[in-house]
Order: C-alpha cells, then sequence, then structure tokens
C-alpha cells in the first residue's frame, strides 16, 4: 500500500493512458491517480488496469472512490454526517456502537457470502466490484465504471485467436510474478496446470507447485495435480489436510475475515498458501477465473439443457406439457417424475431458477430460522441483487449471460476472497494471471460457442492449448479444493463437537430453530454428508465470527 496526504492505493495499477503512465513512472501511482481524476472525473477507473482500490480526498471535501473489475482490492466505506469514512475492511470502519444487520445474516445464510454493496455492518457498505463511489456535499453516488459488453466476433480465425490466446497468457503470467520465487497453487484442473505451465516457459527455474489433498473417497484429485506436475517439471510440494486441521484452525480462518464467509474451501486454500510461505514463496499465483471466462462450469451446460425448453411452442408447453407433468398420477411415475422436474426449472427465467438450487430455500426458511429472526428480513432481497447484476450485462447469448453473472457473484464475492483472504492470512500475496484485462477483453469478444461448443465446457479454452496441457488434464472433470467436511463431521468426534456447539449457538442467538439444528444434527447428515454438512458449515463460520467479535447479537435483544 502507498500513501499520500490526498490519496492512498492499493495494489497494482496499470495506466493505460501515456500521461497517467509517465506520471506514474515519474511521481509514483497516487499521483497519476489523482491526475486522472482532474482530467477524467468518474470515468478515471476505465483508464486504470489490474487490480486496485483507490480513494482520493479533495480539498474541496469532495471523496472518490473505486476498485477494480473484480475486486480483488477492496474497499469500505461508512457516511458519518458530512465526512465520508473509508477503509479496505469493513470491520476497521466499526466502533462499539455498530450494530450487526439481521439482513446481512440472512444473505449470508441465503449465499454463503454477504455480497456487496451491503456487509454485516449496519451503515458501513463495501464497493462494488468495477464500482465508483462519488461523496459530493454529504450526497453518495455509487455507480458501474465499466458494464460488461460482449461484441463476438462474427467471423473468427481459430489459428490466430489460439496464437493471441497463448501470447496473452505468457503476458498475464509475466505481469504477475515477482523477483522471488515463482510458486502456484496446482489443483491438478486446467487453469491452475496453465499458469504452473507458464511459468515454466517464462521464468529460469521451473514453478513451485503447492497441491493440496484428502484422505477421502471423491474428493482428493492429487493424482491430477501430479500429472501436471510431472508434465511441467515443477518443484512440486503436497499437504493432505486432516479433521484435527480443521479443528485448529476453523477459530482462526473465520476470525481472519472481516465479515462471516462461508466458503468451506477457504480451509485447504490457507493450508496450500501456509506450504508456499514455509517454502520461502513471497507471491503466489492462482488459477481463478478461467472456467468464468471461457466457459467452465459445468453448470453453463445444464442452464443450456433448461434454455432449450422455451423453443418448444407456447401452447404445447402451456397446453398440454406442464398439465400433464402437474399430476398426481405423473409425480408417482420415475421417468414422468424427471420430466415435471425438468419443466419446474426449465419454466423459471433465469436467474429465478437458481432459487431452485438454493440450500436454505430447499430447507426451508420457515422450518430453518425461527419467526422472529424471519419477521427481521426481506427474503427477496438476495434475489434482488442477483436479477440486478444478470440484467446489467450486455450480451445476447444466454452463456455470456451467465459469465457475467459469475464474474460478481463466483469470483469477485466468493473465489476471489476465499484465495486473497486465506494468502493474507499466512502471509503472502496473490495473483491472478486469468483475470488480466486482456484476457478478460480478449472473452467479450470471443464466440459465445467457442466457450460452450454444444455441451463442451471451454472449447475453445482446451483446443487451444492441446499439447501444451496434458491430455489428461483436459480431459478431467472440474473439481478444485473441495472439502470433506460433512464426511469428517460423521467420524471426527472433536470436529464433531466444535460444529455441534456452533451451531447451536445461533439457535440461542434466536436465528436457528432449535428442532431444525437437533434434526441436521442427528439424523440429516448422517444422510447425506456432503449436503447437509454444507448447512453446518455456514452455521459454524457465522457463530464462530460472531464470537471472535465479542458479539452479543441476539434476535431476543
Amino acid at each position: 500500500m502507498t500513501s499520500h496526504p490526498d490519496c492512498f492505493v492499493l495494489g497494482k495499477p496499470r495506466f493505460n493512458d501515456s500521461a497517467l503512465m509517465q506520471t506514474a513512472a515519474k511521481e509514483g501511482p497516487e499521483a497519476a491517480w489523482l491526475q486522472a481524476f482532474q482530467l477524467f472525473g468518474t470515468r478515471a477507473p476505465e483508464r486504470v488496469s489490474g487490480d486496485f482500490a483507490v480513494a482520493l480526498r479533495m480539498p474541496d471535501a469532495k471523496v472518490f472512490l473505486a476498485i477494480d473489475r473484480f475486486a480483488i482490492r477492496t474497499l469500505c466505506y461508512r457516511q458519518a454526517g458530512d465526512q465520508l469514512r473509508f477503509a479496505e475492511r469493513a470491520d476497521q470502519l466499526a466502533d462499539s456502537t455498530t450494530e450487526i444487520d439481521p439482513q446481512a445474516i440472512f444473505d449470508y445464510l441465503y449465499l454463503h457470502v454477504i455480497s456487496s454493496p451491503g456487509t454485516i455492518f449496519k451503515g458501513i457498505n463495501r464497493v462494488p466490484p468495477a464500482h465508483y463511489v462519488l461523496f459530493e456535499q454529504g450526497r453518495l453516488t455509487v455507480a458501474p465504471y465499466w458494464i460488461p459488453e460482449f461484441t463476438e466476433d462474427p467471423h473468427p480465425r481459430f489459428d490466430s485467436l489460439c496464437d493471441e490466446f497463448r501470447h496473452l497468457l505468457r503476458q498475464a503470467t509475466t505481469r504477475q510474478l515477482d523477483a522471488g520465487k515463482a510458486g502456484c497453487f496446482l489443483s491438478g484442473g486446467t487453469d491452475s496446470s496453465t499458469v504452473a505451465g507458464m511459468i515454466g516457459q517464462i521464468s529460469d527455474k521451473p514453478a513451485a507447485t503447492y497441491s493440496i489433498g484428502f484422505e477421502a473417497k471423491g474428493y482428493d484429485e492429487m493424482a491430477f495435480a501430479r500429472i501436471a506436475a510431472r508434465h511441467f517439471k515443477t518443484e512440486h510440494h503436497e499437504y493432505y489436510v486432516t479433521p484435527d486441521d480443521l479443528v485448529c484452525s476453523i477459530p482462526d480462518v473465520a476470525a481472519h475475515y472481516d465479515q462471516p464467509f462461508g466458503n468451506s474451501s477457504a480451509l485447504p486454500a490457507y493450508y496450500c498458501a501456509k506450504m508456499a510461505k514455509e517454502d520461502g514463496v513471497a507471491r503466489i499465483l492462482g488459477g481463478d477465473g478461467g472456467d468464468e471466462l471461457f466457459g467452465g462450469n459445468s453448470r453453463y451446460a445444464k442452464q443450456r439443457i433448461f434454455n432449450w425448453y422455451q423453443h418448444i411452442p407456447k401452447p404445447l408447453r402451456t397446453g398440454l406439457m406442464e398439465p400433464l407433468l402437474s399430476t398426481t398420477v405423473a409425480g408417482r411415475l420415475p421417468l414422468l417424475r424427471k420430466a415435471a422436474s425438468y419443466v419446474e426449472q426449465a419454466s423459471l427465467p433465469m436467474p429465478d431458477r437458481l432459487k431452485i438450487y438454493n440450500l436454505i430455500t430447499r430447507l426451508g426458511t420457515d422450518n430453518a430460522l425461527t419467526p422472529e429472526f424471519l419477521a427481521r428480513v426481506d427474503l427477496d432481497s438476495p434475489m434482488r441483487l442477483m436479477r440486478d447484476v444478470w440484467h446489467s450485462a450486455l450480451a445476447r447469448s444466454d452463456t455470456n449471460r451467465e459469465l457475467a453473472f459469475d464474474w460478481r457473484f463466483t469470483l469477485a464475492e466468493n473465489d476471489l476472497p476465499k484465495v486473497c483472504g486465506t494468502t493474507r492470512l499466512a502471509g503472502l500475496e496473490v495473483g491472478f494471471p486469468m483475470l488480466d484485462d486482456d484476457l478478460l477483453d480478449f472473452s467479450l469478444r470471443l464466440p459465445s460457442d467457442y466457450k460452450l461448443k454444444g455441451l463442451k465446457l471451454r472449447w475453445f479454452f482446451k483446443e487451444a492449448l492441446r499439447g501444451f496441457l496434458p491430455d489428461e488434464t483436459i480431459a478431467k472433470k472440474k473439481q478444485g479444493f473441495g472439502l470433506p467436511f460433512g464426511i469428517w463431521l460423521t467420524r471426527h468426534e472433536a470436529l464433531r463437537k466444535l460444529a455441534s456447539e456452533s451451531v447451536h449457538g445461533l439457535v440461542d442467538r434466536g436465528i436457528l430453530r432449535a428442532n431444525f439444528v437437533e434434526e441436521l444434527l442427528t439424523q440429516r447428515l448422517y444422510e447425506h454428508p456432503g449436503y447437509y454438512g454444507e448447512m453446518i458449515w455456514i452455521s459454524m463460520i457465522l457463530e464462530q465470527w460472531l464470537r471472535s467479535r465479542s458479539s452479543d447479537f441476539s434476535i431476543h435483544a
């Protein structure tokens, strides 16, 4: 972080305007940001690439805040009369009088994170990705400076696109490396393997790679990490996370975040970063973003199948199929029951369709949450935000709209805070080559059927890197650092005790129903550990975070 009497800057901004570049080189990034705002006003961030957060305080008391397109860097703010306070973290703006927001707790239980612009604290907000905040004469303006706009190339040339793509990958990786030991996370998937291979091409030495494993069937993909490590001849390091590790680290990891953060893969990410730190790495690279820029998540193919339903003539859909499949008889026959489930999902537009899969919705808000808590929250608030984001992208294809949606909710609000938070806890800096602005611009003009070709995920990415990546890596299904928490919970007494005691804390606070928690811990968990373990995880993390702040928050108060 650098400072200036009227400005502070986080991250590694790259100024794209020649005059700003000269100012940054001679006087530093703070002076360049001040110049950018003087020249371009609220459009100043459009002239800047890379990861950044900036706060400018003008002589006339005007305050300008902005963060990068994916919120790799963060800023929070709080208005106090005619003053605007700001800080990197929400908890840096909280004091003894600041209240916990019940709505934020519900949003967390719904999304497993608290999405910007809200935070866990009443009156404290977070700048959303690709947004600016202008505070002028006591008035706040919060608006995007960049909106995803897809301009697909109507006449793509595959060979030239491949050459350009490989060049951009190499350039993006080079930009993220520092002078120290070159290290990266290695899950064994296409993105992390690509970063490891690119480091080997750029650096004098092969990449130092760090992988996490689990002694649990269906969760460990160390075999694929080893394939990539052998292929690129990396200096490979492995660590197997245990249930004892979770018992030891859950309170610390939960408390490290400035608000409750429920992504369970934060724990393995922390141990991976910790291993790299102990090995002498100061800055580690992550592969996050490739799936979301180039169509690699299985849900994109799933949603395409549902979208086909809309091409059936409406009279046939509403006059025959839907009435037939809604009958009691259809519910008794397996094939018709499956067809009815398809129609139920396909009939809803995106993103409302996602509500069907939502954990707290499926478990039942009335079953899980107390009437007193429900009376203080708006159940539709998370979905309104999701609808706003869904409709904001300038895209013609459903696939591109899904990508833009995930840039906000999967990357900026979930995966990136996971990696940024846990690497910081381990004492590391982190960089994301896949989120380079030039690669992002490349994705915006890449034809959508190059991303999802039929039902083939990230078709162009894989074909462009065929021969560079191992064949096994290209063929594998996505998994990542998933955590077998639910399975371990059924087998490890100390972990079960920590989880049970934590979740019961939310009963005492008047958030969760006692009978719901009892059934969850004693029956549902053992029926489906992976599914119900997720509800236990997010509840446990919420309670652990509240305790770390000595919070006496209670619905009964």
